[in-house]
């Protein structure tokens, strides 16, 4: 036989409370007595009443949903590096253990990121999250200056500044430069990532102080976070310094296009060319030799944004800027 869905109407008479109380508490008001929360909570239990969200958002000008935005392309965030899954991963479990919603958008055109200015306007989800921003993207300032909170990983580029949550890239670039030239390297180059993210900026500044420390010359490729332009770089590096015998890669993907290329040209690692990359992601466990790396807490970032974001759309102050620690990982290529 069919039970008609429960009422708030239905949860007040087996509470033996007021409808107004009823609806006080399933909305998160705190002016009701502890006995009544109590026993409109242990009614909503028993009878299975499931709150119309519509009407709580309406009442509390709350949605309990928040996004992560991706200005990535696709082929990018689905490819195989870990971070976007990691983040993403991260992310949802600090929400779904706050009992909120995931709202995944990606920005890769401005048509996408204005569908993504109205859609929180409409106030849609309660804060953003924005990850892999590149240059001086104007969607985060834009997103706070219509009152959205907003948190971002990795600092801003630009005039803007908004909070963030990060890890020290420069400092995990020096670490890795540094074990280097302590184990006897001389020629030192670097495969850097992109110019127009943190993460490329700062992994470049930390390989070229730890080189001006030791009174060494840098040797700059760029590539832009594949393993093809990884293995371009790599190919580029040794044209131009066929005596160089390690190089530091600003990310693990390009580090294994840089162990396909060596071996190509005939160089054995870490034998001639000792090679350290950055992020640990999965592969590198498994290259050939097992890639020594740079890691970072990528789920701990997504759980980090997300609590940030937790407090800020709650009006709580936090802190502007959320720095984690990372750790060299040694392995069989240096």
């Amino acid at each position: 036989m069919h039970r008609p869905r429960p009422t708030l109407e239905s949860v007040a008479r087996h509470a033996g409370v007021s409808r107004a109380t009823v609806s006080r508490v399933v909305n998160g008001s705190t002016r009701v007595a502890e006995d009544s929360r109590a026993a409109v909570l242990r009614a909503v239990e028993e009878l299975g009443y499931v709150p119309n969200q519509a009407a709580r958002s309406l009442v509390t000008q709350r949605t309990d949903s928040f996004a992560l935005v991706l200005p990535e392309e696709p082929g990018r965030v689905f490819s195989d590096d870990q971070f976007f899954p990691g983040v993403v991963r991260g992310v949802g479990q600090e929400l779904e253990d706050a009992d909120k919603q995931l709202v995944l958008m990606m920005a890769r055109s401005p048509a996408s990121r204005n569908r993504i200015e109205r859609f929180a306007l409409a106030r849609h989800v309660d804060g953003v999250m924005v990850a892999s921003v590149h240059g001086a993207d104007p969607l985060p300032a834009a997103l706070a200056r219509m009152g959205i909170p907003v948190v971002c990983n990795e600092r801003l580029l630009g005039p803007a500044a908004l909070p963030y949550v990060g890890v020290d890239n420069a400092g995990g670039a020096a670490l890795a430069v540094t074990h280097l030239l302590r184990s006897g390297r001389a020629r030192v180059a670097t495969v850097a990532g992109p110019q127009d993210m943190v993460a490329g900026i700062d992994r470049l500044t930390g390989y070229r102080t730890a080189l001006g420390e030791a009174g060494r010359e840098p040797l700059v490729a760029a590539g832009d976070f594949t393993q093809e332009s990884g293995a371009v770089a790599m190919r580029e590096l040794l044209g131009r310094q066929p005596e160089l015998d390690a190089v530091f890669v600003a990310s693990d993907l390009m580090g294994l296009g840089v162990l396909r290329a060596l071996r190509q040209a005939g160089r054995r690692v870490p034998e001639d060319v000792a090679v350290v990359g950055f992020d640990d992601v999965q592969a590198a466990r498994y290259a050939d030799p097992p890639l020594t790396t740079v890691r970072q807490p990528i789920a701990e970032i997504g759980r980090r944004l997300a609590r940030q974001l937790l407090r800020l759309a709650g009006g709580e102050a936090i802190e502007p800027a959320v720095v984690l620690d990372v750790e060299l990982v040694l392995r069989g290529s240096a």
